[in-house]
């Protein structure tokens, strides 16, 4: 919407003020909490920060299994206290303007470049680093920490991003150098994901020794996290509160609950049926922008009923996706096409929608020779609401004659014991800053996050040109080539691409919503502070 990226833009400039902001925007038909998250952001940085506090986060997502090992994060609670440990060489931040796409920002790496062809990158190491057991950052820390995502054994979530990696190296004390098969512009990008926390060379990743902003003091896993600040953090503006508990809340209404009790300062993925009475709550804040995050029910390929094409496209034309929206997000979302790449990517693809059809989801049910019951497993610790819409698709599916039944599961241990496991359950995604990342983390063949387990040769090798193609014009022919084929063939059913929804305490400052991920890019913990 051209007139609200507009009128956001004069707010960011300061060319108009908070009354005629809400009132144009409400003439826009603009969500109150939409934009009152926008004027939030503008008001944080307005802010001074004051040092100080103890701050008390509810997440969900949490697994008694849960390890502080990078590698082994999957969902909000960890990805959330990960990053108050760990540092990445690169960061991803749309800074105060959430209208700008996420650019690729310093962290541990203060620079880097590209040879011709972007096969060979060159990234310069901070000098000003230390860990929290007090030993200096080097190249070697920054070589064995990208590598142990590389091993044979490796069960990273991040593996498969360095399928394209032919060697590693450091370049002296405070260079390192990363060359790959082929040439990848968006290099910097993965780096950045929240997997890659550099530890220090030799140690072990589960006692959480890293750079970052806070040190760890005691883990529970499945429970909650205690740090404290770190005071040699090489950052000055980051780490403003004394401590953090993060607190695994996976229930969505006993984490609003707590926010709105005053027992924890924010909280993730607020039920946007929630919304409108929180955000009359003058005690509380909504923080809300819409991405590329969505919510999914992938269905695995590799196994019946689901490896057959025709029962695919027949429960992707048996959901009645606006019915989702309305009910379940409330408008506070947008519908989804059975592909993950966001509408405001460059490469999205602007694919014929797929409507809810009965007659078209019949006719691929009965040429799939199915004619048992379709389940699928589901809980609300896969997404809030995701009970609703799972009940909601059981309705849908019933005007086409299929016989979906509904398989409800505990939120504990969801991620361990349904994800990638059960043939069909409920799953989502927050949202990568590029298509490519998005792309190769759930959707190629060897990815560790295939959760579909969808496999094809040809999307392989069209991904892995589309990433070394330089070209702009020719790199969004493949990638739209590449989101028609998840949409025609892939296993994920994708309903919806939904607005992410944290919310917080007013005494909270400094936090801003970012497209990319909830929990302002999940680093909230250190970009915050508290007013007494």
């Amino acid at each position: 919407m051209r007139d609200w990226e507009d009128l956001k833009a004069m707010l960011t400039a300061g060319r108009i003020n908070r009354r005629d902001f809400l009132r144009r925007s409400a003439a826009l038909g603009i969500s109150t909490a939409l934009a009152g998250s926008m004027l939030s952001n503008v008001a944080s940085a307005a802010d001074k920060p004051k040092r100080g506090g103890h701050l008390l986060i509810g997440l969900n997502g949490a697994n008694a299994g849960d390890s502080l090992d990078p590698a082994t994060f999957t969902a909000s609670h960890l990805q959330v206290t990960g990053l108050q440990l760990y540092n990445t060489l690169v960061e991803v931040d749309s800074g105060l303007d959430v209208r700008a796409k996420p650019s690729a920002q310093p962290s541990l790496a203060e620079k880097w470049e590209a040879k011709p062809g972007a096969k060979e990158w060159i990234f310069k190491i901070r000098k000003d680093v230390t860990f929290h057991n007090g030993k200096p950052l080097t190249a070697a820390d920054v070589v064995y920490s990208l590598n142990h995502h590389r091993k044979p054994d490796s069960k990273s979530g991040a593996k498969s991003l360095f399928a394209p990696v032919a060697d590693i190296k450091a370049n002296g004390t405070h260079e390192v150098v990363i060359t790959l098969n082929s040439g990848n512009a968006d290099l910097p990008y993965l780096l950045a994901d929240y997997h890659l926390g550099i530890g220090p060379e030799g140690d072990d990743f589960t006692k959480g020794i890293g750079t970052g902003a806070f040190m760890l003091e005691n883990y529970e896993p499945g429970v909650r996290t205690l740090t404290k600040r770190n005071p040699n953090h090489f950052r000055s503006d980051r780490g403003f509160v004394d401590s953090v508990e993060t607190i695994a809340i996976n229930d969505p209404t006993a984490r609003l609950n707590a926010l709105i009790s005053g027992s924890v300062h924010l909280i993730n993925r607020v039920d946007p049926k929630a919304v409108l009475s929180l955000s009359r709550n003058k005690g509380v804040q909504v923080f809300e922008i819409l991405g590329p995050s969505h919510y999914t029910f992938p269905m695995r390929c590799d196994i019946a009923p689901f490896n057959n094409k025709d029962l695919r496209l027949a429960m992707k034309f048996a959901i009645d996706r606006q019915a989702i929206i309305d009910k379940v997000l409330v408008g506070h979302g947008k519908i989804g096409n059975d592909q993950p790449i966001g509408s405001t990517d460059l490469f999205y693809a602007n694919i014929a929608q797929r409507p809810f059809d009965p007659e078209k989801a019949k006719f691929h049910f009965k040429n799939s020779g199915h004619n048992a019951p379709v389940v699928l497993s589901v809980s609300d610790g896969a997404f809030t609401g995701a009970v609703d819409a799972a009940q909601i698709y059981q309705a849908s599916a019933k005007k086409a004659g299929i016989d979906l039944q509904i398989d409800r599961v505990p939120a504990d241990g969801y991620w361990d014991n349904v994800w990638m496991k059960k043939p069909w359950c409920a799953s989502y995604w927050d949202g990568r800053p590029t298509a490519d990342l998005m792309l190769s983390v759930v959707y190629k063949s060897d990815a560790s996050w295939n959760e579909t387990f969808w496999k094809r040769a040809d999307f392989d090798k069209l991904l892995e040109t589309a990433r070394a193609e330089l070209n702009v014009s020719k790199r969004k022919k493949m990638y739209y080539d590449l989101q028609q084929m998840v949409h025609e063939d892939g296993g994920e059913v994708i309903p919806m691409f939904n607005n992410t929804i944290d919310a917080g305490s007013s005494k909270v400052k400094g936090f801003v919503a970012l497209p990319t991920n909830l929990m302002s890019g999940y680093r909230a913990p250190e970009k915050v502070w508290l007013e007494t």
